[in-house]
């Protein structure tokens, strides 16, 4: 089984949340889980849901702020061991084409 998740923590206040967000990224690194960062959240990918979950809730209790926004959206596909990058090459295959990359 592989558990995807897309994972976005932030404080709630104005100004960068840089170094608040890079505390909840960095505190992944203390579990079972790949992940990739971009512009909107980290990817999360792991063979166990609750080592998911324990690492996301890491990530939300590492932002040290009065107010923290978290949003976690989970694919859960029980009866599959799909990797996040093979969920993105189906996609590939059915554009017939790379999928467009964020520009540089």
């Amino acid at each position: 089984m592989t558990v995807v998740a897309l994972l976005s923590v932030a404080p709630v206040r104005e100004g960068s949340m840089a170094e608040d967000v890079a505390d909840a990224v960095a505190a992944l690194d203390s579990f079972d889980v790949a992940y990739e960062t971009n512009p909107m959240g980290t990817v999360i990918e792991a063979d166990d849901v609750g080592v998911l979950f324990d690492a996301c809730e890491a990530a939300h209790r590492a932002v040290d702020a009065d107010r923290v926004s978290t949003v976690l959206k989970v694919d859960d596909k029980r009866r599959s061991d799909a990797s996040a990058d093979e969920k993105v090459a189906g996609v590939e295959a059915a554009l017939g084409r790379p999928a467009k990359r964020r520009r540089e």
